[in-house]
Formats: structure tokens, C-alpha cells, sequence
């Protein structure tokens, strides 16, 4: 078996054609890799809304634990609102909502996210159990809204 064509010389030539396309290569994908981290990075940190429909949500995340009276106001624009929010990530609605009043286990890996809409003895100690009117948010093993109900405290 003769190996005569992968002399030296040859090896060199080969090396001199390959380089430059190499790495004008690795630099097209570096400047893809930070094009797409960029757009990212800028996309995830955007700013949360500040209204969905007519719900203002400055104004609800502002008032913690429904403590201040303002979420008792908005309760009509939330009900308009709420098939909107329904599907979205329990990390979406932390952004939307802000962060939840209460947080309950439930089984199967389910969560409540409890948002208070009215003031009550939650608003002096958190773990004191409350009959204020409320608003939950069932999230799914897979962390997405399933459902959303009213009720007096916590479900």
C-alpha cells in the first residue's frame, strides 16, 4: 500500500485551503451564537404589561394582599380577563400578576397562586387563616393556569 499521496507537501496545500474557510466558518457561528443569546436575553427581560383588557395591573400588583382596597375595584376588569390568562406559565403570571399573596401544595405537583381582593386579617400576619375574598389560580404539575375560581380565604 503506497501513501505517497499524503506527502508533506500535499498536507500543507490542503492546510492552506482549509484554514481561512474554517475559520471564517467558527466566526459566522460565533456571531450567530451572540445574535441569538442577545435576542434572548432581550426578549426575557422585557418589562411586564401594564394592562391586559381593561385590567390595570400597575394598580394590582401595587396593592399587596388586596390590603390597600384597590384589586376590590379592578375584580370585574380581572373576570373579563381571566380565559386570557388561562394556558400561561406559573412564571408568566408571576411577571403579569406579580408575586402571589399565598401559595398552596396541592397533590399531583398542582399549585394554588392566591391573590387576596380585599383587606382582612392576612393583611397583619400572613398565616393567619382569612375569610376575605380571594382569587386562585390552579397551576399544573407542568406549571401552566388550568383553572381560576373566587372564593372567600384560601381554596
Amino acid at each position: 500500500m503506497n501513501n505517497d499521496f499524503l506527502n508533506e507537501p500535499f498536507l500543507r496545500r490542503v492546510e492552506a485551503l482549509t484554514a481561512p474557510t474554517l475559520r471564517r466558518s467558527r466566526g459566522f457561528l460565533f456571531s450567530w451564537f451572540i445574535l441569538y443569546w442577545s435576542s434572548v436575553i432581550t426578549i426575557g427581560c422585557s418589562a411586564p404589561p401594564d394592562q391586559i383588557g381593561k385590567l390595570d395591573l400597575v394598580k394590582w400588583r401595587t396593592d399587596r394582599g388586596g390590603c390597600t382596597g384597590v384589586r376590590t375595584s379592578l375584580v370585574d376588569d380581572f373576570k373579563a380577563v381571566r380565559q386570557e390568562l388561562k394556558g400561561k406559565s406559573s412564571n408568566e403570571i408571576g411577571q403579569i400578576l406579580g408575586r402571589p399573596d399565598s401559595e398552596q401544595l396541592d397533590d399531583r405537583n398542582q399549585k394554588f397562586y392566591i391573590y387576596f381582593l380585599e383587606k382582612g386579617p392576612h393583611c397583619q400576619d400572613p398565616k393567619v387563616k382569612t375569610g376575605s375574598r380571594s382569587v386562585a389560580l390552579r397551576i399544573s404539575a407542568i406549571g401552566l393556569v388550568t383553572e381560576i375560581t373566587f372564593q372567600n380565604g384560601r381554596p
